[in-house]
């Protein structure tokens, strides 16, 4: 056993019979005998704060990490509930479809008993409202130049006017957009300028 006591090293040694025998060391061999154990407990804390620093920078890391996908979660979670009525939706513009295909022909309509008929145009205003209310929007391409992303030309119809090439003469069937998104585009017809033929 080895004791400290005011800058010299007392050991402690059993002899046969039991005895205790302090052994006064001094103290150029107790700087000799501590400097390599110091060295390598110094060596040990430097390596202690680097592995320190190198957990702290994980866990930091690690906690970055999180934060960012728990964002990144949530806006998925909101993209999926902006269109997760995308299909019932689709099916109640059929709907409104078929409401306009009635109103076309107004020669008809217009026979219809009055009563009748405001109420089938109530109906078909109320369900024009509560597609807007859930973030459905028409696309509204007559006298636009044709773009694929929200259009879908049905037919080319020749043009004597060069400025109406490529623009939507008709449009057959209302587009519309979901949250911004194309849900159903527009099946329009569209300018084709052709002076070969004219």
């Amino acid at each position: 056993m080895t004791f400290f006591r005011k800058g010299v090293i007392l050991e402690n040694m059993n002899t046969e019979e039991g005895e205790t025998i302090e052994e006064i060391v001094p103290e150029e061999d107790l700087l000799e005998n501590l400097l390599p154990k110091i060295k390598k407990l110094h060596g040990e804390l430097k390596q202690c704060k680097l592995e320190k620093l190198d957990y702290l920078e994980m866990s930091q890391r690690l906690k970055a990490d999180y934060v960012n996908l728990k964002k990144s979660e949530e806006v998925t979670r909101g993209e999926i509930a902006k269109f997760a009525k995308a299909d019932l939706l689709l099916e109640l513009i059929s709907l409104a479809d078929n409401f306009e295909m009635a109103f076309q022909n107004k020669e008809v309509w217009e026979t219809v008993a009055l009563n009748w008929r405001q109420g089938v145009e109530y109906i078909y205003s109320r369900l024009e409202s509560i597609l807007t209310q859930n973030g459905l929007a028409t696309i509204k391409p007559f006298g636009q130049i044709f773009d694929p992303n929200l259009h879908h030309s049905i037919e080319s119809v020749i043009v004597a006017e060069k400025e109406k090439d490529n623009q939507i003469l008709e449009v057959v069937e209302k587009g519309y957009t979901l949250n911004g998104k194309v849900i159903r585009p527009a099946k329009v017809k569209v300018g084709l300028y052709n002076f070969k033929t004219l």
